[in-house]
């Protein structure tokens, strides 16, 4: 298992939230996505040069922008 961000999983590589580093505003807006610590979350796309990252929460796909996928620390499977 190794920590990375969640910019840095592969396109369908699948992870667990295990960090979520910014202030209060940017936490309660992703936990209003449905982003929290101990949450699954598969990478379904990128944008390329700084567009959003598409992953999959809940069964529901959920966009949100490069700078705060930055901020999240995710735990994944591949070594």
């Amino acid at each position: 298992m190794s920590e990375k961000l969640l910019t840095d999983l592969s396109i369908n590589e699948e992870a667990e939230i295990v960090e979520i580093r910014g202030g209060r505003g940017m936490q309660a807006r992703l936990r209003a996505l449905g982003l929290s610590e101990g949450q699954h979350v598969k990478k379904l796309s990128h944008v390329g040069l700084g567009g959003p990252v598409v992953i999959l929460v809940n069964r529901a796909q959920v966009a949100i922008g490069r700078g705060m996928a930055r901020r999240i620390i995710v735990r994944s499977n591949d070594g």
